[in-house]
């Protein structure tokens, strides 16, 4: 029994270690005959739900693109025109800011070759590419297609049977040979299949994330409208119409109760509408282009005048006589079109939220808008409901008055500031810099110092009532706005600020990178140790695995590995979010030694260091091969970003966790603290 166990106990542990070894894309390949010496070889990849894998015309700047190489045409073939792909998907990033396109679920890429050899041989062809979810993984894979004499093909090439090598990159640095390592970190005997299917726990998917924010803006924005001019005196008329015109109160709770569900119906309506005409994916594709974000920004300067008081948005009197009319009817087909009604006559104060909100929503495509749509109206529709339900809460409503204006210009405001984001957007994507962090910010201070004052009741608007003095509410409001805005302006001299960090362009996006006189949030006036340079926020790093080692041995501190890549969004993310906080950023100045690796260093190694990796049974030929090669032998794992601190010998430090990833400030704290506790033993 206790030999099974055992046995047991070893095969789980077994199964822990390799199921971080991820490969998400799984490729089959065919080589087809089109003429007597041309023949077309095509790729198609099974990729995993999440996952992305970047296409060779993602641009510059971002993820890394695919690249198709063929190795060995000289003398044996060409190639004609470029490799073609299957239909891409395109989306605004917001850690590089740029547009990424990129393969979702699955791939194909085809190239038509020429043959030149009439003599037997094999075309030899190297994918390489980057796929992202939660973490990063930068893979190279190898195909072999034979070639039989007089160009006939001879088989059919596949990722089991065509030579496929799965080799994951993991860091720059200069040379240092894997072998010479191996020893002081303690190589292990496990061996890793590449095509092993293995089993991840899947972390949430950043697309349900983006539609649960969307749907709580859109409930925000649903109850921001109820307190407009528009809608806000609609609730009491609308109440008492159905618990005093329905013959028991039941049936007027059940006649509210379907005209709440008629408003979700209708504007859920408008959402599929939006998702129907222009596409799950297209509705994303038009939201990242520069000029769609370009109107988008014209439509909310638009949007906002109109609450600001400059004019006012209407549909047409004859649609609201019309639908009117209709609700005369009764029944259900009367309340639908009551539901109707206040749709058509609030839009001019409900349109421009609508509006915004589907801008908003494109920008993460799908079913947004339909998400968006039905926390939006289910917000509007929720008051109508519980107050018929309850008629006695109507008596502990505000009167209506001057504030349902002041709400609006609020609103007004606040759609202002929002446009500029999608200005910002296409500024980034052009790379004018036209509209830099420090402008932006300027903008920003200036309208919510604007904000500030109206709220003080130091300017006043077309529709304003005069008043005499302010509320309470209203002042606690100007006081908000005015610490909001007091609070951007240390922004201007290159302050991180983190609680508005989607919004304005980064750091490296500005006059001043560093911040005024170099006094921003990666300015540091530490003198460097030899072969250090100065990284995020500050911090001293290597790049150079043997020289932070070294310098490591001179100061008797723990090493921290930053397994990372150039084009890790996650890697960037960590670095801006958890590595910048105050309980974070001191540990990683003063108590480890911090040795970057950077996964996607396409460097050659020098011939006499290439070799072929005892793990994969891969061909190590780049310093990120090198590194990979060491992250898979050693930590089981090919993702980024991956952190490891060990002691001067290279042990971990953490034994009951020895790597952490993309994790939280609390836990990585909690795991640095251990590792250190642990080295100073």
């Amino acid at each position: 029994m206790k030999k099974l166990l055992f046995i047991l106990i070893t095969f789980l542990a077994f199964a822990k270690v390799n199921a971080q070894i991820l490969d998400p894309a799984k490729w089959t390949t065919k080589i087809e005959k089109k003429s007597d010496n041309t023949y077309l070889l095509t790729f198609d990849a099974v990729i995993e739900n999440d996952w992305h894998l970047y296409s060779q015309f993602t641009p510059d700047g971002g993820p890394l693109p695919l690249e198709v190489n063929f190795k060995n045409a000289k003398g044996n073939y060409a190639l004609v025109g470029k490799a073609n792909e299957s239909k891409t998907r395109t989306a605004f990033n917001d850690i590089f800011e740029v547009n990424e396109t990129f393969f979702e679920k699955k791939a194909q890429i085809q190239q038509l070759v020429q043959i030149t050899n009439p003599k037997a041989f094999s075309i030899e062809v190297e994918l390489n590419y980057q796929v992202c979810k939660e973490v990063c993984i930068n893979v190279e894979k190898k195909f072999t297609f034979s070639i039989a004499a007089g160009s006939t093909v001879v088989a059919v090439s596949n990722e089991a049977a065509a030579e496929v090598d799965a080799v994951v990159n993991v860091v720059e640095t200069d040379s240092v040979k894997i072998d010479s390592l191996a020893p002081s970190l303690g190589e292990t005997d496990i061996a890793v299949a590449p095509t092993e299917k293995v089993v991840v726990e899947e972390a949430k998917s950043d697309t349900q994330r983006g539609l649960w924010s969307i749907f709580f803006i859109a409930f925000l924005s649903g109850f921001a409208a109820l307190l407009t001019p528009c809608v806000f005196p609609m609730i009491p008329m609308t109440v008492s119409f159905f618990t005093k015109q329905s013959k028991t109160r039941a049936t007027g709770i059940r006649n509210a109760i379907i005209y709440g569900v008629s408003i979700i119906v209708i504007y859920v309506l408008l959402g599929f509408l939006v998702t129907w005409i222009f596409g799950a994916d297209a509705l994303n594709a038009l939201s990242t282009n520069v000029w769609f974000n370009i109107i988008f920004f014209v439509l909310l300067v638009v949007f906002a005048a109109s609450f600001l008081g400059a004019f006012e948005i209407m549909l047409p009197n004859s649609w609201a006589n019309k639908v009117d009319s209709q609700a005369d009817r009764g029944g259900i087909i009367g309340i639908l079109f009551m539901a109707l009604a206040l749709a058509i006559v609030s839009f001019s104060c409900t349109g421009p939220i609508v509006g915004t909100l589907l801008v908003e929503a494109a920008s993460k495509g799908g079913i947004a808008p339909i998400i968006g749509m039905f926390g939006f109206s289910l917000a509007l529709a929720l008051p109508f409901m519980l107050f018929a339900m309850f008629p006695g809460w109507l008596n502990t409503l505000p009167k209506s008055g001057g504030w349902l204006n002041t709400v609006k210009v609020v609103l007004g405001f606040l759609e202002l500031a929002l446009a500029f984001k999608f200005l910002s957007n296409a500024d980034l994507v052009l790379q004018l810099h036209l509209l830099e962090r420090e402008v932006f910010l300027a903008i920003w201070i200036a309208i919510f110092g604007t904000l500030a004052f109206y709220l003080f009741g130091k300017i006043t608007l077309p529709h304003d009532s005069p008043i005499t003095h302010i509320s309470v509410g209203r002042l606690m409001m100007g006081l908000l706005a005015l610490t909001f805005t007091i609070y951007m302006i240390p922004g201007l001299w290159g302050a991180p600020l983190k609680i508005i960090s989607a919004f304005p362009p980064t750091l490296e996006y500005s006059e001043s990178p560093k911040g005024l006189g170099g006094s921003g949030a990666s300015a540091t006036n530490v003198v460097l140790p030899e072969g250090a340079k100065s990284g995020p926020h500050g911090i001293v790093l290597f790049h150079d695995y043997e020289k932070g080692l070294a310098y490591a041995k001179t100061v008797n501190k723990p090493i921290m590995l930053d397994f990372t890549g150039y084009a890790c969004v996650n890697c960037r993310k960590m670095e801006n979010n958890v590595w910048s906080d105050n309980a974070i950023l001191p540990i990683l100045n003063n108590e480890v030694v911090l040795i970057s690796l950077y996964v996607d260093d396409k460097r050659d190694l020098p011939k006499s260091e290439q070799f072929v990796s005892k793990t994969t049974g891969s061909e190590i030929e780049t310093v990120g091969d090198k590194w990979t090669d060491f992250m898979i032998s050693k930590y089981k794992t090919n993702t980024q970003p991956l952190y490891v601190l060990t002691d001067l010998e290279g042990n971990n430090l953490n034994k009951v966790k020895p790597t952490i990833s993309y994790v939280g400030v609390a836990e990585y704290e909690s795991w640095l603290k251990a590792g250190i506790s642990n080295f100073n033993k």
